[in-house]
């Protein structure tokens, strides 16, 4: 049980008779509903106050779905939903209707599922990235290795107002050649202060996720972002294939007990309130 203040930067529901979720594998222990009651065991388990529900699909009901949750559920800090990024007129107009909510804090893309190359380099979608820069709302990337990273830099350069997350630091892969190509890429998008990261999602098919093995990327991160720009994440039900909840917060909680007191609040819940607001809803 942790005794420290813990915001759950990024943790999912789904409902597999709302959305569609055309990533899921067809079977397996993934292929079900995770509903905020399950969700709220797991916390409570590992004394996670709260939590940030992400997008899980690139839908209006996705989000729809969120938002709903956070009207039920105290412990839910503020969602990050999805907008039509790359048809700037209907952004705004979603991102109008979100912006209602008051738990709408954010928006992601699931790029690595996107079969655009170049899709955070489309004119219109630095259009609809720009209005939420002027909005206040940062914008998270999932799984950008390798596909996405170095243009994630890029899009910092050419948009400083704009804070961009990136989710499960990029995903780091385990061929050491590819970590090394990973770890310069990630320090070049660590380079624009106009980016964060979130420790999360890191473990890998058929591996744990040990001290051992989560250690070098979380060392990289910390030295390339520092805690104030480093956020937990526990990436709730992606974690359930490799032992659920508990396992993975108890590895990335044994690192983060080697931080100072001051650096270890900024990761688990400091940053969060820096780029989500969720301060004001806990």
């Amino acid at each position: 049980m942790s005794t420290d203040f813990v915001v759950d930067t990024h943790l999912h529901l789904w409902d597999l008779t709302v959305g569609e979720y055309a990533w899921l594998p067809p079977e397996g222990p993934l292929h079900a509903t995770f509903t905020a009651e399950q969700a709220r065991h797991e916390l409570d388990a590992a004394g996670i106050a709260a939590a940030v529900l992400v997008q899980a699909e690139d839908s209006e009901t996705d989000t729809e779905f969120l938002l709903a949750q956070a009207d039920r559920h105290d412990w839910i800090a503020g969602v990050v939903g999805w907008v039509r990024l790359d048809e700037p007129d209907t952004a705004l107009r979603q991102l109008d209707r979100w912006q209602q909510h008051p738990a709408f804090r954010g928006v992601r893309h699931l790029v690595h599922d996107d079969p655009r190359e170049d899709f955070l380099e489309l004119p219109a979608v630095r259009r609809s990235l720009t209005a939420l820069a002027e909005r206040g709302l940062p914008f998270d990337v999932p799984d950008a290795w390798p596909r996405h990273l170095a243009r994630v830099a890029d899009l910092a350069a050419a948009l400083p107002e704009l804070t961009i997350v990136v989710d499960h630091l990029g995903k780091p892969p385990g061929d050491p050649a590819e970590f090394r190509n990973w770890e310069a890429t990630l320090r070049s998008v660590a380079a624009h202060p106009n980016t964060v990261a979130k420790v999360s999602g890191l473990q890998r098919p058929g591996e744990p996720l040990t001290v051992a093995a989560a250690r070098p990327a979380v060392a990289v991160a910390f030295e390339a972002f520092g805690p104030r720009r480093l956020m937990y994440g526990g990436d709730w039900p992606m974690t359930v294939p490799s032992g659920g909840y508990r396992p993975t917060w108890e590895t990335v909680s044994t690192l983060f007990g080697e931080l100072s007191e001051t650096e270890r609040s900024d990761v688990l819940s400091g940053t969060a309130s820096a780029v989500y607001g969720v301060a004001e809803r806990v």
